[in-house]
């Protein structure tokens, strides 16, 4: 029914106000809604805290008997952090579950509809399914394999410049673009760019968000020789976020060890093969409970991930303006395929404006389907 869709497309819009606070939780927005009348609604705020149902049961109060319930993810229905929402909801009585999608967390993975329809709760699961998974795609992602969700981000010129032949590259894309990737900041847990995007740029990677204070993430620098300068602005910041330099047998030990008195992370990862490297770093970061990984750094490093087969999206932001010439820098670098057969395969999900510049958002046509499962 419209109706139905209009109350979940509602749970869907307040999950998002939970962006950056509850990872490695998932986005979750609950709706209760009585005769035709929301009468509470909820989400989850941040780890550790109430999940959606609670807040939603909270705010209905005794007008939640007989109501339906309209949740963006299954419920759960085991002791975590917080207990079972499933409990909590046959309790108030609660006639009917609608969830978007279940939940693939071992711990939860169809119980929580199953306890539901044990206390004669009628369910059903499947209402705005693909937004769902789209707003959780980091969640599930994560969930189910155990390793952070990639997303490769670059900015370039109309004609795939991301800086002049003098390196020249602030600022390419336009302050709404900016905004944008400072949100994405916000929402994912780490970020990562080579050396040669600091000792160029001299970044310094945390979110600032306007009219609103944003989580910083972990910034990750692969920098194989330890040349990240003491006084560069990462440096510098380290009270502010947290930095990880992540280096080779090549580096000397004295500079490994002027990082870590700085108080960086030195992480020594061996081998020439810097996408093999690659692997380890995200396979290392998984285990660390790291869910999320924005890749911000140039042609080389963008060019390892994609020789991994590491990144689970593209965001590619396009600026109208040409910039030219042979020795300008592009986006994706290193040798290059030979054979167009070769090519990475992608499918366009979404074109929008973002004041005058263009994001395109793609996927590897062969992690398609994870957003389907």
């Amino acid at each position: 029914m419209e109706s139905d869709l209009q109350y979940m497309t509602r749970a869907l819009e307040i999950a998002e106000l939970g962006s950056g606070a509850t990872r490695p939780n998932p986005l979750v927005g609950a709706v209760l809604v009585k005769q035709g009348k929301i009468i509470g609604e909820g989400y989850h705020q941040a780890y550790g805290g109430p999940h959606a149902e609670i807040h939603a049961l909270r705010a209905a109060g005794m007008e939640a008997e007989g109501s339906t319930l309209y949740v963006t993810l299954e419920p759960c229905a085991h002791h975590g952090k917080t207990p079972p929402c499933a409990e909590a909801i046959a309790k108030a009585n609660i006639k009917k579950v609608v969830c978007a999608i279940a939940d693939p967390n071992p711990l939860v993975r169809g119980k929580g509809i199953a306890y539901l329809q044990e206390q004669g709760i009628e369910t059903s699961c499947g209402l705005s399914a693909e937004q769902a998974r789209k707003q959780n795609e980091i969640f599930l992602h994560f969930i189910t394999t155990k390793t952070p969700f990639v997303l490769l981000k670059t900015a370039m010129s109309l004609d795939g410049k991301i800086a002049t032949k003098t390196g020249e590259s602030r600022w390419i894309t336009s302050g709404e673009s900016r905004s944008y990737v400072h949100r994405l900041r916000n929402r994912y847990a780490a970020i990562m760019v080579g050396i040669g995007t600091v000792l160029a740029d001299d970044p310094v990677l945390t979110t600032r968000l306007q009219g609103k204070t944003g989580r910083n993430p972990l910034r990750i620098v692969m920098d194989s020789r330890a040349r990240t300068p003491l006084n560069s602005r990462l440096i510098k910041t380290i009270d502010e976020a947290p930095v990880m330099i992540v280096t080779s047998e090549k580096a000397l030990p004295e500079q490994e060890e002027a990082l870590r008195s700085a108080g960086a992370e030195v992480l020594k990862i061996p081998g020439e093969d810097q996408s093999k490297r690659i692997k380890e770093v995200v396979k290392i970061l998984g285990e660390r409970g790291v869910d999320s990984l924005l890749v911000e750094g140039g042609g080389t490093l963008a060019n390892s991930f994609i020789q991994a087969q590491a990144v689970q999206k593209y965001l590619a932001f396009i600026a109208p303006l040409v910039i030219g010439g042979r020795d300008a820098r592009t986006p994706i670098e290193g040798e290059g395929i030979s054979s167009l057969s070769d090519a990475a395969q992608l499918t366009i999900t979404a074109v929008e404006h973002l004041g005058p510049d263009i994001l395109i958002e793609a996927y590897p046509v062969r992690s398609t389907t994870c957003l389907q499962d």
